[in-house]
């Protein structure tokens, strides 16, 4: 586990809404909720199978033990998506949210990824409850944090970035517009300037031209998965609220008007 501690003011304690890049950073901002957004493509593609009714469960990149994870839970793993893309089988889904939409008889999904899914599984044991966040889902994201927000918890929303080749963070602007979708729906007076930044970017966003034309965006389209491009960039299209609860994500939408759990102080 990363070390969770961090300079004087970088941990952005003294704001109620915070925002700070990939896996260090998620792990470096303790609150008592955290959104991880990976644009394209873990939580689009989480979204959309929570969407689908699947349950579904993160794991890190490349991990062996991934494929014993799915057979522990009942739970299809899923394949690379260039495998995805060779194969005929609607059991063998991706990262591809396309792959997702498409997809029949699936109940439990263990999805790896080397962004948010890894994050997510990161912050299991952080002793935040962690949610997934993208364009679709910003706004129903956001109502579900509002009250608890207003209760007096604190939130870090964490836009996941890629990797460059020498696993160095790129972040990625993608993630940074998701990040500040939810941020800007939010609407709370205590916010980070870190978050501040996110809400700009977003509000200067022309969808769905500006998720084509980014690096992630024209690396997928280039390789043949323009429609995961076109599903991500559906603003405020989806209801559900995926919530970490134990090893799994499941839709939390119903409980948005529930009271707020206990809080501690954070700040």
């Amino acid at each position: 586990m990363t070390d969770r501690s961090a300079r004087p003011g970088h941990d952005q304690a003294s704001y109620a809404v915070r925002c700070e890049w990939g896996p260090t950073g998620a792990l470096a901002v303790p609150a008592d909720y955290a959104v991880v957004v990976d644009v394209l493509s873990f939580t689009t593609t989480l979204t959309v199978a929570l969407e689908h009714g699947i349950e579904v469960f993160p794991s890190t990149w490349r991990d062996a033990r991934a494929a014993e994870h799915a057979v522990r839970h009942g739970a299809t793993l899923a394949v690379g998506r260039f495998e995805a893309q060779s194969r005929t089988d609607a059991r063998h889904v991706s990262l591809s949210p396309a792959s997702i939409a498409a997809a029949e008889g699936i109940e439990r999904l263990v999805l790896p990824s080397p962004n948010g899914s890894t994050i997510a599984f990161a912050l299991a044991t952080s002793g935040a409850e962690v949610l997934g966040a993208c364009l679709r889902n910003a706004s129903a994201v956001a109502s579900w944090l509002a009250p608890r927000v207003a209760a007096g918890a604190g939130v870090v929303v964490v836009p996941a970035g890629e990797r460059w080749p020498d696993d160095s963070l790129r972040p990625a602007v993608e993630d940074l517009w998701g990040a500040g979708a939810v941020l800007a729906a939010l609407g709370c007076d205590s916010v980070s300037p870190e978050a501040a930044a996110a809400v700009a970017a977003w509000q200067a966003t022309d969808l769905p031209d500006a998720l084509v034309a980014c690096a992630s965006g024209r690396e997928l389209v280039e390789a043949g998965f323009a429609d995961d491009v076109a599903i991500a960039a559906r603003h405020d299209t989806s209801d559900v609220v995926p919530v970490l609860t134990g090893e799994s994500f499941t839709d939390a939408s119903g409980g948005a008007a529930s009271p707020a759990r206990s809080v501690r102080t954070t700040g």
